[in-house]
């Protein structure tokens, strides 16, 4: 009777294989006919050929490629709870075995096929295949409930693991269903409709309050409130003005703004995100890995001991062996934890590019900080003020932010800001000359002409350094900053110091780096000695490198590597990429402006330096969580195997191992509860 239940499901299971084989022949067929028969393929059908085509994965084709694998495993998970239910009221109803048999065999379809595929393709045996031998045996040898079981438990892992996965994806792209079909363009001084996909580089769109922004650019009039928190993880809208960039996907809270295209389309900061988190997505830990391969190296020797036993045991206790083993559910909750914390991590503003960083970090010992734009921040801060004879610290400070508050670098924003702080009320200028890299002139209502500048600068004008200014800038070259000069009709009135502004979170990273076991932290600068050691010991580092060229800081990186450290290098990902290539671990504070070049393997989408002890964190949790799910598991087993065979066999082992899978399931849901948190 066994064997001639086992003929009929294969029997089932080869005719199943040759419909689906014609379907696709017929598919592949119809594709090559043109347009019009493409129209008419299913999204799984379309996403099979990007695939199998390597075309690159955009943020599109990703969730449709999600979406397939989540409407494959719910149309499984359905039938097989159906299943679940026949085989549940057959004692009552002996007409239905038939049927319950057939609804069983057809949810076993996929693990049956995926056996086939690692004996026939990958000539190996494996998961899949014991999987596969529990079903098929325990639907041959009558035990149809714990038949129908194991095809529930198989699609019900696959289902949350394809959702946490797409949720992995949704939490910095959940926007991007929000992109206008239609956007507003300025020609000829009027604004007209045109759709989204017709516009072209450099042309000027109109955007305002409530809508979303379509494309990257940067704004030639206007100023918003922008909410980017998809994209930067920000938690406040941020104030965007005249020169400032926007991304596209991103919302307007306030304002209106007219934006000059640089990127459409694909090439969107926010499209870019598909090939990456793609990339990220089909990452997995070495434990992971490990697991996987310990459950994949177990099958044959259990299937052996399943077969040796058969005949002393009986055929039930026989295959109560092979569903004891938890292989199937090892590989299904590290996956689990693994995406779960991906999660996390997209949740707090950070990139993940390369999944291998998650894993690394947890043997990181030593993290070398570029000192410009990481441990500083990108604006600078104004020191002292140096004043000559004439006018006082106030006025020279008033003259400097008058020339410069309508320019947009950053010593012009930081100038305007210590006179806003002070109340300095700024002065009318009729006309105004920036020559760029020098400084600018502007003349007054009054007729008086204010020069602003560096020392080069005022030298090209024919004005002089008094000794004291030309003192202080000797000075500012010794520890680390510049001076801006100010005159006024030809006369130098005083400098003003731009100082790199320390970013306020360092000290508590450092101190946080600290508590997690980091033994060694360095920087690395272009700066000269003085101000580079005067930053490390400040910030209580173990040590510094100066005047370093960005193509040198790798040798740096390598040379601590070879001192047998693991590092980590933060940094720029783009002026590094060498470095960042040479580490074991490379994280970039540049945002999200340059995700697509960006070398890092983890990217702090919203530029801040809070994020790395959150990063080591999660690292350091999924680790554990994943030695401690294989530690479990393989003890459960063993205990499985014992008490199934000898005490009390298929059905026996099947409720405990159901049982002890509900927990396993919610354990490695934790993750997502901190996001409610």
């Amino acid at each position: 009777m066994l064997l001639i239940n086992i003929g009929i499901i294969a029997s089932a299971y080869i005719g199943a294989r040759l419909v689906e084989r014609y379907s696709s022949k017929k598919w592949l067929i119809d594709s090559n006919r043109g347009p019009k028969s493409l129209e008419k393929t299913s999204s799984s059908q379309r996403v099979a050929k990007e695939k199998s085509t390597h075309q690159p994965m955009t943020l599109e084709s990703v969730r449709e490629s999600t979406a397939v694998e989540e409407i494959t495993h719910d149309h499984y998970l359905k039938v097989s709870l159906a299943a679940l239910g026949l085989t549940v009221i057959r004692p009552f109803y002996p007409a239905l075995t038939l049927l319950s048999i057939g609804v069983i065999v057809y949810a076993s379809y996929p693990l049956v096929k995926n056996a086939e595929k690692s004996l026939l393709k990958e000539r190996r045996a494996n998961n899949d295949l014991l999987s596969s031998l529990v079903s098929i045996l325990s639907l041959a040898s009558g035990e149809y409930l714990a038949s129908a079981i194991q095809a529930s438990v198989y699609h019900f892992g696959n289902k949350m693991v394809t959702k946490s996965k797409d949720l992995s994806t949704q939490m910095l792209t959940n926007v991007f269903e929000q992109q206008p079909s239609k956007v507003w363009v300025l020609k000829d001084h009027q604004e007209i409709e045109v759709p989204l996909e017709a516009l072209q580089i450099d042309d000027i769109v109109v955007v305002k309050a409530g809508e979303v922004i379509p494309i990257d650019g940067f704004i030639t009039a206007g100023m918003a409130m922008i909410d980017q928190h998809a994209l930067t993880g920000e938690a406040v809208p941020a104030e965007k003005g005249l020169g400032d960039q926007v991304f596209a996907a991103t919302l307007i809270v306030s304002g209106r703004i007219q934006v000059k295209v640089e990127k459409t389309g694909r090439e969107t900061t926010i499209s870019k995100l598909g090939e990456i988190l793609n990339h990220t997505a089909e990452f997995k830990t070495a434990l992971q890995l490990k697991g996987e391969k310990w459950s994949n190296k177990i099958a044959m020797p259990l299937i052996a001991t399943s077969i040796v036993s058969a005949p002393l045991l009986g055929i039930s206790s026989a295959t109560a062996i092979l569903y004891s083993v938890p292989s199937n559910a090892i590989r299904i909750f590290t996956s689990l934890q693994t995406f779960n914390h991906l999660t996390l991590v997209s949740n707090k503003g950070i990139l993940v590019k390369d999944g291998r960083a998650i894993e690394e970090l947890t043997k990181i010992d030593t993290v070398l900080f570029d000192k410009t734009g990481t441990l500083t921040k990108a604006e600078p801060e104004v020191g002292q003020i140096v004043v000559c004879d004439e006018l006082g610290e106030d006025e020279i400070l008033a003259y400097a932010a008058s020339a410069e508050h309508r320019l947009t670098h950053p010593i012009a924003h930081a100038i305007v800001k210590q006179a806003q702080e002070r109340h300095l009320s700024l002065l009318d200028i009729e006309e105004a000359n920036y020559k760029i890299g020098y400084g600018v002139t502007v003349q007054l209502n009054n007729n008086q002409v204010i020069k602003v500048g560096s020392a080069r600068f005022m030298s090209q004008e024919g004005i002089t350094l008094p000794p004291k200014i030309a003192e202080a800038k000797a000075l500012g070259e010794e520890e680390g900053y510049s001076l801006v000069m100010v005159a006024l009709n030809q006369q130098l009135q005083g400098a003003i110091e731009i100082r790199p502004q320390v970013r306020p979170e360092v000290q508590q990273i450092i101190a946080g780096l600290r508590q997690r076991g980091i033994k060694k932290m360095f920087i690395v600068s272009g700066d000269h000695k003085r101000p580079t050691q005067k930053l490390a010991e400040a910030l209580g580092m173990d040590n510094y490198f100066y005047e370093v060229l960005p193509q040198n800081k790798a040798s740096i990186v390598e040379q601590l590597q070879k001192q047998g450290r693991r590092v980590c290098f933060v940094g720029d990902g783009i002026n590094d990429a060498i470095a960042m290539k040479k580490a074991n671990v490379s994280i970039s504070l540049r945002g999200a402006s340059s995700i697509a070049t960006d070398m890092a393997q983890v990217v702090f989408m919203d530029g801040s330096l809070s994020h790395l002890c959150d990063i080591f964190d999660i690292s350091k949790q999924l680790n554990n969580k994943l030695k401690n799910s294989i530690t479990f598991w393989t003890g459960l087993g063993i205990t499985n195997i014992t008490g199934s065979s000898l005490i009390y066999g298929i059905m026996g082992s099947t409720i405990f191992y159901v049982t002890v899978f509900g927990f396993g399931i919610a354990h490695a849901m934790l993750p997502l509860r901190q996001l409610k948190q």
